[in-house]
């Protein structure tokens, strides 16, 4: 053999042990196994789980049929997205009063980036 080559070689490792310090284990799983089962049989006893069904506790998501926005709202989205093209238009064709300025643009930019928002909630 090559000493180049002893990488090559296959070396045995150790076998791993069931258990020992530092592994993780599942709950109750280190006990043994009479241990286990009375410890399955004390948690019979001292308490239930209860689904949150039954306990009050759930509230059922709503059925994607039933998702549904209300009538207003697609045209709503719609009449903010014209009206904030329409001010930018109105602003730098200066028909708007007070002459060309800077916050009219804002406002329609506002209006029309609330319009996009709506639209991402709209169903």
């Amino acid at each position: 053999m090559v000493s180049g080559e002893r990488w090559l070689v296959f070396m045995p490792m150790a076998a791993k042990a069931g258990s020992g310090p530092g592994r993780a284990q599942k709950k109750g799983r280190s006990q043994g196994r009479a241990a286990q089962r009375s410890a399955t049989a004390t948690a019979s006893r001292i308490g239930r789980y209860t689904p949150p069904e039954l306990s009050g506790r759930y509230t059922r998501p709503v059925p994607k049929a039933v998702r549904r926005s209300a009538h207003w709202y697609g045209p709503l989205v719609l009449f903010l997205m014209l009206a904030g093209i329409l001010m930018i238009l109105l602003n730098y064709l200066t028909v708007l009063p007070g002459s060309v300025s800077v916050w009219y643009l804002v406002v329609g930019l506002v209006v029309i980036f609330t319009g996009f928002m709506m639209a991402t909630r709209y169903r």
